[in-house]
């Protein structure tokens, strides 16, 4: 069971959580505000619900409550979710009110951010992982973890200059994996990526230089970490020299690069066509 409450009065503050989702300056999932993780979506809610962020509230219309509930229980019910964590349903107009625009898949979830992962603990039993530089773009940051729970990588770890992986557009694009996939911060960067190599990592670059090997010939430990850098700068010198190995994806004559969510899911995909 779930505990509905109906609100039609969209200036109720039960439902501050989720005021002004467009607002730049009041988004409760600015991390030095609330800090509050909003999941969109039936889909996305339901992975909010099997992930270590712990639902605090939903918003949504009768309709989306009904299909969530089914979901639900066709998952085995709604297990772990405090007594307490409530719904507040109401119509449509009413929503698009309180978050600022009109949602068509007409449900939210909020969570409350929980500890950071350590990079030893999300890499302890860890064989392939993702490691990115400079990638601001959150739709580029909610593919490349859609792409990576796609794959199997293991964990995705975040360097210097990277976007917050838990903004409201990373997690909506990502449809939740996000929250599932475990991610780190390497604080010391690119110091940190010797505790990878430390662990039997072999760090692999991905870079469009021509002189780089074939991405196919180059992923040979049996423990591999991919670098990928921000779009038209790519990866820094000092992070490519901390690597061992420089790697390209063979492109066609006129084309030297890919978008950094599609080359990442054809680096993953290389992964795990190579028999390990």
């Amino acid at each position: 069971m779930v505990h509905v409450i109906d609100i039609d009065d969209p200036a109720d503050p039960r439902l501050d959580d989720f005021r002004d989702l467009n607002s730049s300056d009041r988004r409760p999932d600015l991390p030095g505000g609330k800090g509050l993780v909003v999941a969109e979506g039936g889909l996305v809610v339901q992975r909010m619900l099997d992930s270590r962020f712990p639902l605090h509230a939903m918003l949504g219309v009768d309709r989306r409550l009904g299909e969530l509930a089914d979901a639900v229980c066709d998952n085995g019910g709604w297990a772990g979710l405090s007594p307490e964590v409530p719904f507040y349903r109401t119509d449509a107009d009413t929503m698009a009110e309180v978050v600022g625009f009109h949602l068509n898949r007409g449900v939210f979830g909020v969570a409350y951010r929980p500890r950071p992962l350590d990079v030893v603990e999300v890499i302890e039993k860890a064989t392939t992982v993702a490691v990115l530089e400079g990638i601001n773009d959150h739709e580029n940051i909610g593919s490349m973890f859609r792409n990576a729970a796609g794959f199997g990588v293991d964990a995705v770890l975040f360097g210097k200059g990277c976007a917050d992986p838990l903004y409201r557009r990373a997690v909506r694009v990502s449809m939740g994996h996000v929250l599932r996939v475990p991610f780190a911060h390497l604080d010391d960067w690119p110091y940190d990526l010797d505790t990878l190599r430390d662990r039997g990592f072999q760090l692999i670059s991905l870079t469009p230089n021509p002189q780089a090997v074939p991405l196919a010939e180059a992923m040979t430990g049996e423990k591999v970490a991919l670098l990928l850098g921000a779009e038209g700068p790519g990866l820094t010198e000092s992070a490519m020299r901390a690597t061992d190995v420089r790697a390209r994806i063979p492109m066609a004559t006129g084309t030297d690069s890919l978008n950094v969510a599609t080359a990442a899911a054809m680096a993953f995909y290389e992964r795990v066509r190579i028999p390990r």
